[in-house]
């Protein structure tokens, strides 16, 4: 009997087993959210982008909340693993490769992810809530550890400087203030911070 459409890769349990790629069916659900916002998404856009069927939707992520927190789950660890990644790199540049890639001037107008879903659901959904949270410390974590590698706690206040920084860059990107402005004020701000 063939693999049933719109299902997870490899067989999980009984029934049919599972032929699809969930990295890329959450990549087509992120794209949606990322577009569209949470409270505009409906479970058909995402069954649609996805190429999923209903049951198979709601037989893997149980709701369009289930799918947004397996989103979000991915969305995080691949920024935290390229983050880190940069905080490896040579001490000197560092801080400032993290801080361009968070902040990314150019990126244009649609921010990151996680940081419009904390905006547009933290209040109401608590998972929402302690994943951006979780996500968040890590980077002060990150920024901490590149800073004094020797006693990062000492660099915490910072750190949490710099993660502000560049949260407060993803606003202007997303007001649309030209990225030349944005690069220029990052420029500052961190002259500020080496103080």
């Amino acid at each position: 009997m063939p693999a049933e459409k719109g299902s997870p890769k490899g067989h999980t349990g009984p029934g049919r087993p599972r032929c699809y790629d969930e990295a890329e069916v959450l990549e087509k659900a992120l794209q949606v959210f990322w577009r569209q916002g949470y409270e505009a998404t409906s479970v058909d856009d995402l069954t649609a982008a996805m190429g999923l069927s209903r049951s198979s939707f709601y037989s893997a992520f149980g709701s369009k909340h289930g799918v947004l927190i397996a989103v979000l789950k991915s969305y995080s660890q691949a920024g935290l693993q390229a983050l880190e990644h940069l905080a490896e790199g040579p001490r000197d540049q560092a801080v400032k490769a993290m801080l361009d890639a968070l902040s990314d001037p150019s990126g244009g107008p649609r921010g990151c992810m996680l940081v419009n879903c904390i905006t547009e659901l933290a209040p109401q959904h608590e998972e929402v809530a302690e994943l951006g949270r979780r996500h968040l410390e890590r980077i002060e974590e990150l920024f901490a550890r590149a800073l004094s590698p020797d006693n990062p706690d000492a660099a915490r206040d910072k750190a949490r400087a710099l993660s502000a920084l560049a949260i407060g860059t993803l606003t202007l990107r997303k007001s649309g203030m030209p990225s030349e402005s944005i690069s220029t004020a990052l420029e500052a701000a961190r002259t500020i911070l080496a103080t």
